[in-house]
C-alpha cells in the first residue's frame, strides 16, 4: 500500500508546539507529513523541529526559494491525502471560510480535493465570537471536518473552551478521514 501524506499546517497559536507531538505520532502510524506553517507559527516553534521529526522539509512561504519548478501550492495540494491543521487559529478559520489564499496554508487548502481536518485552539471569547462560529458552520456545511476544542486552562490563564483537543482524538479521526479516501 503506498504512504498516506497529510499536509500537517501549523498557525500562530501558543498550541503551535503540539504540532511536533502529532507530527511524531502521525509517522509512528506510518504517514508522510508535509508540515506548511504560517509565519505566525514560526513564533512558536521552530520549523528545524518539525523538518527533524517528519523528516520532510518544511515549506514555509508561498514565494519562498524553490528547490524545483513545481508551483508549490499547487504540488502540496495534490499530494495530499488530508490536510490537517492543528492548531487552527479564529483567523486560518475564517481566511478558509472567506477564500482568502494570502499565504501557501490557505492556497493550498483552496486548491485541494483532499478532505480537510480542523482542530480550533484559541481564547474561549474567540472561539465562541459569532463571526468564529458562523465561520466554523459555514466550513461543515461545505464538508470541512473539525475535531473541537476542549474546556481547560488558556494561554491567558483562564479557564474556559479553546484548547486544542487531545492529541490523540486528533490522530484518531485524521486515521479515520485517510481510511475513508481509499
Amino acid at each position: 500500500m503506498k504512504e498516506k501524506k497529510i499536509i500537517l499546517g501549523v498557525t500562530g497559536s501558543i498550541a503551535a508546539y503540539k504540532g511536533a507531538e502529532i507530527t511524531r505520532r502521525l509517522r509512528e502510524e506510518g504517514m508522510s507529513v508535509l508540515v506548511i506553517m504560517t509565519k505566525e507559527a514560526q513564533e512558536f516553534i521552530t520549523a528545524l523541529t518539525l523538518e527533524t521529526l517528519s523528516g520532510n522539509k518544511v515549506y514555509k512561504e508561498m514565494f519562498g526559494e524553490r528547490e524545483y519548478s513545481d508551483i508549490e501550492h499547487i504540488s502540496l495540494a495534490e499530494q495530499a491525502d488530508l490536510i490537517l491543521i492543528a492548531p487552527a487559529t479564529a483567523n486560518i478559520i475564517a481566511k478558509i471560510a472567506a477564500g482568502i489564499c494570502d499565504d501557501l496554508l490557505t492556497a493550498t487548502v483552496c486548491a485541494t480535493k483532499a478532505k480537510v481536518l480542523i482542530t480550533p485552539a484559541m481564547n474561549e471569547n474567540m472561539y465562541l465570537n459569532k463571526i468564529t462560529q458562523e465561520n466554523i458552520r459555514k466550513l461543515k456545511a461545505l464538508g470541512y471536518k473539525f475535531v473541537e476544542p476542549k474546556k481547560g486552562r488558556l494561554a491567558c490563564g483562564k479557564i474556559g473552551l479553546g484548547c486544542l483537543a487531545e492529541i490523540e482524538t486528533i490522530i484518531k479521526e485524521a486515521l479515520k478521514l485517510i481510511k475513508l479516501r481509499n
